[in-house]
């Protein structure tokens, strides 16, 4: 299974691909989600590639996309803040109204170190509040 197979394992990843795919505008945080859980699975160019898809975001956009995601190690976002992101724009992040298709931590296999950056996150959360 290649890479792009895996992120069509996940409901909302599957509807941005598709969109991406008809060359349709998927809003600016719609590009922000999908580089956000994208780069854990694709390389910069791969990743380029299906940005520079949307309509009106060309090659040079996507690239620095893709520079601002991996220099800021962005932790895939949770279901809430996707649906935050997605009241932001027109076009629709979260396909249908499966609660749950936002949910990329259900169906997606990440690295272990994205696992590890959420605990470190938490952990410093809990001691800062203590």
């Amino acid at each position: 299974m290649n890479n792009i197979d895996q992120l069509r394992n996940n409901d909302m990843m599957r509807h941005l691909l598709d969109a991406l795919e008809r060359g349709k505008d998927i809003g600016h945080y719609g590009r922000l989600v999908f580089a956000m859980i994208a780069c854990h699975f694709l390389d910069d160019d791969e990743l380029t590639e299906q940005l520079a898809k949307c309509k009106g975001f060309d090659q040079e956009q996507a690239r620095a996309l893709v520079m601002q995601v991996k220099s800021r190690g962005y932790s895939p976002p949770r279901p809430d803040k996707i649906r935050q992101f997605q009241e932001q724009q027109d076009f629709p992040i979260c396909p249908g109204g499966d609660p749950d298709a936002c949910n990329v931590y259900k169906n997606l296999n990440f690295p272990p170190e994205v696992y590890e950056h959420i605990q470190r996150y938490y952990e410093e959360k809990a001691n800062a509040n203590a």
